[in-house]
C-alpha cells in the first residue's frame, strides 16, 4: 500500500488455519494452495505469496500452476528477501530465523545456493510467531526468549540476519538489540513489495493513479483478526475495506 499507492488489494488472512509453520509442509501447501485458487478465481491480475511458510511450501508448484497455467505472475517472499541479504553482507555469513516449515523445507539454502560465498546458519524459532498473535512484541519474556534463539546463529559470526516469517519484523526492535547493531536485519516486505512493481512494470500491468478499492478476507473470525490486522497495518488499516 505504501510503495504502490494506485494498486488495489485482496487480502485474504487464513486465519482459520494459522499459524503454518508448525504445520507439515505437505498440508500447508494444500492450504496455501486453496487459497491462492480463491484469489486467482477472484480475477487478481498478480498473486503474491505473503508468508515465509507458504512460499516454502508451494514455490515451485505456484509458477506452473498460475504464471504457466493460468497466466497470472506471483511473487513470493523468499527470493526477495535473500537476494537482498545477498547484496547487504559483507563477509557472506548469513543467519536465517523462521518457523519450523520455512526452516525444515530449504527453500532459503535452495534460494542462497546460487550465491558464491554465502554461508546460511537457520534456526527455527516458533514461539515468537506465538509472541506476535498474542500481542507480546517486548518485555523480559519476549527478550530472553529472542536471544535463546539467536545467540547461536552469533556464534557463526554471522553480520546479516533474515527474519525469514512476516510476523518478525513486528519484534525488530528486540531482535535487533539481541543481535546488535554491527548485525543487519532483512526483512521481506521491502523488498518483495518493490519486485511487485517492478514485476507489474515490466508486463505493463502498473495501475493508472486513481484511488484504490482494497478486500479484506478472512477465514477466520473477523472480530479476533481486526485487532490483529490493525497491529500490522498501523494506519493503513484505518482506509476503507469491505470485508468478508
Amino acid at each position: 500500500m505504501d510503495a504502490l499507492p494506485s494498486e488495489s488489494i485482496y487480502y485474504m488472512g487464513d486465519t482459520a488455519n494459522a499459524p503454518y509453520g508448525p504445520r507439515p509442509i505437505a498440508e500447508v501447501r494444500a492450504l496455501a494452495l486453496r487459497a491462492l485458487d480463491a484469489l486467482a478465481d477472484a480475477g487478481v491480475k498478480m498473486l503474491v505469496i505473503a508468508c515465509n511458510s507458504a512460499s516454502s511450501a508451494v514455490l515451485h508448484d505456484a509458477r506452473e500452476r498460475y504464471e504457466q497455467g493460468r497466466a497470472i505472475p506471483v511473487v513470493e517472499v523468499i527470493h526477495p528477501a535473500a537476494r537482498h541479504a545477498a547484496a547487504v553482507t559483507r563477509t557472506g555469513a548469513v543467519g536465517l530465523i523462521g518457523t519450523r516449515a520455512t526452516v525444515e523445507s530449504g527453500a532459503y539454502a535452495d534460494a542462497f545456493a546460487a550465491v558464491p560465498g554465502i554461508t546460511l546458519t537457520a534456526r527455527a524459532c516458533p514461539r515468537m510467531v506465538e509472541f506476535v498473535e498474542s500481542g507480546m512484541t517486548d518485555g523480559p519474556e519476549v527478550m530472553a526468549q529472542v536471544r535463546a534463539y539467536v545467540e547461536p546463529i552469533l556464534d557463526h559470526g554471522v553480520d546479516t540476519l533474515v527474519l525469514g516469517c512476516t510476523h518478525y519484523p513486528l519484534l525488530a526492535g528486540s531482535i535487533q538489540e539481541a543481535v546488535g547493531h554491527a548485525v543487519t536485519l532483512v526483512s521481506s516486505g521491502p523488498q518483495t513489495a518493490r519486485e511487485v512493481g517492478q514485476r507489474l512494470g515490466d508486463l505493463g500491468r502498473l495501475a493508472p493513479q486513481r484511488t484504490p478499492v482494497h478486500r479484506l478476507h478472512t477465514t477466520g473470525e473477523p472480530a479476533v483478526f481486526g485487532p490483529l490486522a490493525r497491529r500490522f497495518l498501523g494506519e493503513a488499516a484505518n482506509v476503507r475495506w469491505a470485508e468478508s
